[in-house]
């Protein structure tokens, strides 16, 4: 297997475990490490100040959130990279997994647990849709 692990995030705690436990497995594996991060909508906001105007979009925090997440992760050895994909979080974690040929993914198991387990996780979700081996960090409950 040659393709890169691949890890969603979202800018929470429990995505940053299974960020780390991926460093982990592609620092093992001498794999290359991709962080993707999802957004489901265009929303767009134009801010001005005077003559000053700023743009801020969805898609660019959520790329800020993947290159922040990228960059904690940077380690001699490993190759790190990032990217923000549109669409709901479980199917832009699996398109980004087609797309790069992904031997592993990695994901927390935030929302298996309580009403969660019965709506769907994006774990749940990425397990039976992925195109590669998934592997589902356990970042919410008691802690080994």
């Amino acid at each position: 297997m040659t393709g890169p692990i691949v890890v969603g995030v979202d800018g929470s705690e429990t995505a940053e475990r299974a960020a780390a436990r991926a460093k982990q497995l592609a620092v093992a594996l001498g794999a290359r490490l991709h962080i993707v991060s999802a957004f489901d909508t265009d929303r767009t906001e134009v801010l001005g100040s005077g003559s000053d105007t700023w743009i801020v979009s969805d898609a660019d925090t959520t790329v800020a959130i993947a290159k922040q997440t990228a960059s904690a992760l940077e380690a001699p050895g490993l190759t790190v990279t990032y990217s923000a994909a549109r669409g709901k979080p479980a199917e832009a974690i699996v398109a980004e997994a087609e797309r790069l040929d992904a031997q592993m993914i990695v994901v927390g198991n935030r929302g298996m647990q309580g009403l969660g387990r019965l709506l769907g996780s994006v774990a749940n979700k990425v397990a039976h849709s992925a195109p590669c081996d998934v592997y589902i960090v356990k970042t919410v409950g008691s802690q080994p």
